[in-house]
């Protein structure tokens, strides 16, 4: 396929997801003070996001509510706290993992609800329940996306099948996940091609939500965007999982659209994520990361090795080698 648009014009079909909270919640249990999700929002608000995921639709008989932040859960109430009716251009965003979610009981009819859109999260062995929950949710008059998660360990025919299921689904948006943050700029240009194919097919948009253990986050969103992909996932100072996200300040400088401005980001990760820091929340790039990312590795143990205040990476090399 084309390569579509350049870096100085505009494509109007971009659209930027903030993830902060629900990825970021994997590194602190979801622990954010009312204070740092208020102003999230207004800092979304004011630099022209799209949509802000406010966490997970988690089950509460699988997931204990006293050992987490109310944002794994995204209780209608506890947004409407935040957002009100929301009476801004910014969609509110939740996720759902196959699962892990009573989807039936907890997601609620779109008129009654603040929350524009949910995401579902799956594996490509969990297809079928997902389908039910896009097809579920559809139903319940929400926006739908399907993000496959882990592609890179996944096999090609196995993916081929599962983007043909999702396209013959409700759901409006695929979403390209690099779980590992094992992909480089030119796999990342493929699988992008291989997801447009199926989104024009069935009429569909693509989503990209990359990692950075190998620093490659910014790169390969970009990279997508350049095939076509058009709703991209960042996260405040590239806070999530591990080693991080595509960084907001990195995207929303690099893209040529006057609607974003990079200016409240700057002053939120100036007022909020510094702080967030300083208290030692850990997240980001770093050795272990780019050892699991480069083997194409879950990196729970580089998240283990992280907060066991290890730095023998000899060692670590030695042991991911041998799994």
């Amino acid at each position: 396929m084309a390569q579509k648009g350049d870096l100085m014009t505009v494509r109007s079909d971009i659209q930027i997801l903030d993830a902060t909270i629900r990825d970021g919640g994997l590194v602190n249990n979801f622990d954010f003070s009312e204070d740092f999700i208020n102003a999230l929002y207004r800092a979304n608000v004011k630099a022209g996001v799209d949509y802000m995921e406010f966490g997970y639709k988690a089950s509460k008989e699988l997931f204990d509510p006293d050992k987490f932040g109310k944002w794994k859960f995204c209780e209608e109430e506890d947004i409407r706290k935040v957002v009100g009716e929301n009476n801004s251009d910014l969609k509110i965003s939740v996720m759902a993992d196959v699962g892990r979610c009573d989807y039936k009981k907890d997601i609620i009819d779109r008129k009654d609800s603040v929350i524009d859109m949910v995401r579902v999260a799956t594996y490509v062995h969990q297809m079928p329940a997902a389908i039910d929950m896009i097809e579920d949710a559809k139903a319940k008059g929400y926006e739908v996306t399907c993000n496959i998660m882990a592609i890179s360990n996944a096999k090609e025919a196995d993916i081929e099948t599962a983007l043909e299921m999702v396209g013959k689904s409700s759901a409006d948006g695929i979403y390209i996940v690099d779980s590992y943050g094992s992909l480089y700029p030119e796999e990342i240009r493929r699988i992008a091609d291989k997801y447009m194919e199926v989104a024009e097919k069935y009429n569909k948009y693509i989503g990209m939500h990359a990692h950075n253990n190998q620093q490659l986050a910014f790169a390969n969103t970009i990279e997508a965007a350049a095939r076509g992909v058009s709703l991209l996932d960042a996260t405040m100072m590239s806070m999530g999982r591990g080693a991080g996200n595509c960084a907001m300040e990195l995207l929303i400088s690099f893209l040529k659209n006057p609607k974003y401005n990079v200016f409240p980001v700057l002053k939120f990760i100036e007022e909020h994520m510094l702080p967030l820091k300083e208290q030692g929340v850990v997240w980001g790039y770093d050795i272990p990361y780019l050892l699991t990312g480069r083997l194409n590795q879950h990196p729970s143990s580089a998240i283990d090795f992280t907060k066991a205040g290890r730095n023998d990476y000899t060692e670590f090399y030695t042991d991911l080698l041998d799994k």
